[in-house]
């Protein structure tokens, strides 16, 4: 029997529960950036909701999967190794990554997000080493470390770090925090704390 084409794709299934609780946030019709998008989980279904979609990928076979939805915009590009593949100016009403970490990419992915723009993120950290993989310290956030990457940035809605047994065990950190439309000048504004939740 021949293997499926979607054998071992990434980005398939349904959309994380995560990006399906701050999707309302986004701001109705505005363009969403999907970062590793993989078969577009998160790309359809950000369409579904009427939003025009960018899905950036670096596998061809993945993106294929994507050439006829409606309103996605599949775009294939190296993330780590060439320079970043839409123009300066682009941004967006929401960023979206999950289950993928660069760290050299942050300052660009905070570039990208629009006035009033969502970032949802959402992958594996330190100590998922003990219940599989991805299991190098390169692949996984150190505590608060998404946290730290939006200060004085972004305003932090929501932020989780934590072991998850479903749906399957891992341990996350998750953010969802929001560029505010001025810019923030008060300094104890911009470091409140965020709404802490136990991962769950």
């Amino acid at each position: 029997m021949s293997t499926p084409v979607t054998s071992g794709l990434h980005g398939l299934g349904e959309p994380s529960r995560w990006v399906r609780h701050w999707a309302h946030l986004v701001a109705p019709g505005g363009a969403v950036l999907d970062v590793a998008s993989g078969a577009g989980r998160h790309a359809r279904f950000f369409a579904s909701l009427g939003h025009p979609v960018t899905a950036i990928d670096r596998d061809a076979a993945a993106l294929d999967l994507l050439r006829d939805a409606p309103l996605v915009t599949p775009l294939m590009a190296d993330l780590e190794g060439a320079p970043w593949p839409l123009p300066g100016d682009a941004t967006f009403a929401a960023v979206v990554v999950t289950n993928y970490l660069h760290r050299p990419l942050f300052p660009q992915l905070l570039r990208a997000l629009a006035p009033g723009g969502v970032l949802v993120y959402e992958t594996f950290a330190q100590g998922n080493e003990s219940v599989g993989k991805p299991s190098n310290p390169a692949f996984l956030l150190t505590p608060g470390e998404l946290l730290d990457r939006v200060r004085g940035e972004l305003r932090v809605v929501a932020f989780q770090d934590g072991f998850l047994a479903r749906p399957r065990p891992a341990y996350i950190q998750r953010i969802c925090a929001v560029r505010e439309a001025a810019p923030v000048n008060d300094r104890a504004r911009a470091t409140s704390p965020p709404c802490y939740e136990l991962a769950g």
